[in-house]
């Protein structure tokens, strides 16, 4: 696969769910204003990965944010199984405090197989974090508190989305994936 077909499934899954099932109310005006950055990373190993962060984490805190509000880094063959891809996680968030930007920038994890602890790997509310690819969504802190400010109960979306997951259930889900 190259990077525009990887890209294009992305913005699939963003147009399709994200947006389109409000999973995220914040998404669609930086998607609509152009302010996410997508990045493919071909990384062969872990540290190759965690290098590809380290510039976009350099680049997304030098960037103008009117111009790149957010980054999603994707890789589609590395970290395929979903343990190993949550193992990750925590380098990349080292990452994070490495750069010394703890408070400035925070990273969302994304993965075709997510899977929250306690959950079932069927378990409906997982397709919430349930990407083409697994993604790292780089996230400027001060964004999303405006964010949280403007939208009251922020701290329901989580529950909303379930409800919405499962209302519309599994053939739901599938459908959105069909080409019209």
């Amino acid at each position: 696969m190259n990077d525009e077909a990887i890209i294009a499934a992305t913005r699939h899954w963003i147009e399709q769910a994200v947006i389109g099932l409000n999973l995220c109310p914040f998404a669609k005006v930086v998607y609509v204003k152009r302010q996410v950055r997508f990045v493919v990373s071909h990384a062969r190993h872990l540290d190759g990965l965690l290098e590809d962060l380290d510039r976009e984490l350099e680049f997304l805190v030098a960037a103008d944010q009117d111009a790149v509000e957010t980054t999603l880094l994707i890789h589609p063959t590395l970290l395929p199984d979903f343990l190993d891809f949550n193992e990750f996680m925590p380098l990349a968030e080292a990452s994070v405090e490495e750069h010394d930007l703890q408070g400035v920038i925070q990273i969302a994890s994304f993965h075709p197989a997510f899977q929250f602890a306690g959950t079932a790997p069927e378990d409906l509310g997982n397709l919430t974090n349930r990407a083409p690819f697994p993604t790292l969504h780089l996230l400027r802190e001060d964004s999303i508190a405006r964010a949280v400010t403007a939208f009251p109960q922020a701290e329901t979306i989580y529950e909303r989305n379930i409800e919405t997951i499962e209302a519309l259930g599994q053939a739901g889900w599938q459908a959105l994936w069909r080409k019209p």
